[in-house]
């Protein structure tokens, strides 16, 4: 990630009216730690929700992938999921995990490595939210498959879901498909349980960006002056997280003093929740088709199969 275009994003954004922080920075070392605590919190139904499918459906999922996939994972955390498809596929050619979090991506990469000896492993640093070029693959692969799990789709405005949607698309090629993880509208208690946990950690990780700022950049955030808050909006269908301003309080960041007041919010993360209906007609307008869909009992989650329209 090119710090000089990351300063100059984290400029925009603090200088708004109201602030916000690209939430792609929640993912340093200690943030992807914090954010693996989350994936086990009994609040947090996601993960397991997402895992649950993964398992139940991998048979006919990896058939849908067909032998020979070049399978590429965007955000690739623990890979985790990845390695209950690679599981089931048949003589996958190669898996190409692609995540910011440079040591949890290389030991990740290795585990897998590891594990899946048949399959070539090869990480790419890359913030997958802009464009990227794809390494050289020496091995001959069938079709690339994308793998986009944890619902991480949801944390775009709708009209950038498309944009975004529409690139992989083009990545992909015209025999490609994407595996998708789409988290669905459901009682707003259970998302503000899920964001708002007891233990603290959703709060921990939320208030991370900001040493994560500080330790890079050489900004002078407060953590304690600051308070996480996540609500759901109804009207516009998400959660949004915030860290909120304890005090009248100036901040230095690249030599811009940024004041800020007391209740002041920094929106730090949203995260959508679709309607299978609504959700189909953001890929629709990507040039992408839903042709399967696998959701849990309660129909909170879904994983869908996106081919080109």
């Amino acid at each position: 990630m090119d710090s000089d275009s990351v300063r100059r994003e984290l400029l925009h954004g603090l200088q708004l009216p109201a602030k916000e922080l690209p939430c792609k920075l929640f993912y340093d070392e200690r943030g992807s730690e914090l954010f693996e605590q989350i994936c086990e919190l009994d609040e947090y139904y996601l993960t397991r929700a997402e895992i649950a499918l993964l398992e139940r459906h991998g048979a006919e999922i990896a058939a849908l992938i067909g032998p020979q996939a070049l399978l590429i994972e965007l955000g690739s955390g623990n890979s985790r999921k990845t390695r209950i498809l690679l599981d089931r596929l048949a003589e996958p050619a190669a898996y190409l995990p692609i995540d910011l979090a440079r040591e949890q991506l290389l030991r990740s990469a290795a585990a897998v490595a590891s594990s899946h000896p048949q399959v070539e492993v090869h990480p790419l640093i890359a913030d997958y939210t802009q464009d990227f070029s794809l390494p050289e693959i020496p091995r001959a692969f069938a079709r690339r498959v994308g793998f986009f799990p944890g619902s991480t789709v949801g944390n775009f405005l709708p009209e950038q879901a498309a944009s975004f949607l529409g690139r992989l698309r083009d990545l992909l090629g015209p025999a490609g498909a994407l595996l998708i993880g789409v988290d669905l509208k459901k009682d707003p208690e259970v998302l503000h349980r899920a964001y708002n946990d007891q233990a603290g950690v959703t709060a921990q990780f939320n208030l991370n960006i900001l040493a994560h700022l500080n330790r890079r950049f050489g900004s002078d955030f407060h953590l304690e002056q600051f308070a996480h808050q996540a609500h759901y909006n109804r009207r516009l269908g998400r959660i949004e997280m915030h860290l909120i301003s304890r005090k009248d309080q100036q901040v230095h960041f690249d030599g811009l003093a940024i004041p800020l007041r007391a209740g002041e919010r920094i929106l730090t993360e949203v995260s959508y929740k679709y309607s299978l209906g609504q959700f189909g007609r953001i890929a629709s307008q990507a040039g992408l088709e839903v042709e399967r869909i696998w959701t849990d009992p309660r129909r909170w989650f879904s994983l869908q199969w996106l081919t080109a329209g």
